[in-house]
Parts: structure tokens; C-alpha cells; sequence
């Protein structure tokens, strides 16, 4: 038993001390974006585009919107876990019911013999 856990594989993301540094970059890169909003010069079009961490407000917003609309449509689009599964069963039972009905209907037909 000892044998299999050692075996498993490893991947980055398993250990936890990876995730964390993952996230610190990305906190890093954040912060430097907002720092940059002191430095880059935009060529706007709208005026709303002046205020301070337009795009990063814009796009969490934009996320949030996604995530809301995705649980929205989750309501009429999900299916079983097992859905794939029922669907497969149906179609091989009408394979076989089908393969049975013709079994049926040669042996009131009388077969193919071609010596009879």
C-alpha cells in the first residue's frame, strides 16, 4: 500500500507551497499593472477610460458578469453526471432489441437455409 502513494505521480501544482508562489506572482504582476497606470500614457477614446484602474475594474466586472450569466445558463443546460452513460445504455438496448426482433423474424420465417 505504502508502495502505491509512492508511485503516484507529482505534479507542480499538487503541493501547496507551489500554489502560493503562483499566487504571489500574480498578486506581483497586479500591482505592478496598477503601478504602471501612473507612468502609461493612453490614447482614449471615451472619457470614462481616464479614471484611475479603469481596465482592471472593467474587467473584474466583466468576469463576475461571465461567471453570473455561466450559473444562469447552468439551469437549463446541465445535464446528469451520468447522462452520456443512460443515453449509451438506451442506444445499446435498442441495438439489441433490434438484433432480437430479426433473430425473431428469421426463425418464423424459417431461416436462410438454402437446402430446405
Amino acid at each position: 500500500m505504502a508502495n502505491n502513494n509512492n508511485d503516484e505521480k507529482k505534479y507542480l501544482f499538487d503541493k501547496p507551497k507551489n500554489v502560493k508562489r503562483l499566487l504571489y506572482g500574480l498578486y506581483t504582476c497586479c500591482f505592478i499593472l496598477v503601478l504602471l497606470e501612473f507612468v502609461i500614457h493612453r490614447h482614449i477614446y471615451h472619457s470614462w477610460e481616464e479614471l484611475f484602474g479603469f481596465y482592471p475594474i472593467y474587467g473584474f466586472i466583466g468576469c463576475v458578469l461571465l461567471v453570473l450569466i455561466a450559473k444562469w445558463m447552468r439551469t437549463f443546460l446541465m445535464r446528469d453526471e451520468d447522462y452520456y452513460d443512460k443515453l449509451e445504455q438506451k442506444q445499446h438496448q435498442l441495438k439489441k432489441d433490434a438484433e432480437s426482433s430479426n433473430v425473431q423474424v428469421k426463425e418464423t420465417k424459417g431461416g436462410d437455409d438454402v437446402d430446405a
